[in-house]
């Protein structure tokens, strides 16, 4: 189904979740664990301990939707301890799904030139 990227909001469940969950586990879990309303047609993305597993819950005016990615290598989520309860963009998700972890870096930037003066050369 294609989402316009303005419109759909996207939640992260911030703490490592059972996979065996399916419709009404994730659907408690969006409820009550984000405090969101699983109805309002939101994405819901929820990963397993060991970041390998990932499924997202889904609304479509008709029915629900759940859709699941295991990775083969690597990993969705480096480090538990930095994740939390939060709202992504698409953008952000789609990484994810790819298995990027986006990161914010401070670029640092070196005023004058970067390469040193050379001597300068003398002729004989």
């Amino acid at each position: 189904m294609f989402f316009p990227e303005g419109r759909i909001r996207v939640f992260l469940y911030g703490k490592p979740v059972d996979m065996r969950n399916s419709f009404d586990g994730l659907y408690a879990l969006a409820r009550h664990g984000l405090q969101q309303d699983p109805l309002s047609g939101h994405l819901f993305v929820f990963v397993n301990r060991r970041a390998s597993h990932m499924k997202i819950l889904y609304f479509d005016r008709s029915g629900w939707c759940v859709w699941a990615k295991r990775l083969e290598a690597g990993r969705f989520i480096r480090d538990w301890s930095a994740v939390s309860h939060r709202e992504m963009d698409w953008t952000a998700l789609k990484l994810m799904l790819e298995g990027i972890e986006p990161q914010r870096q401070a670029k640092r930037y070196r005023h004058g030139s970067a390469v040193p003066p050379s001597s300068p050369v003398t002729s004989a």
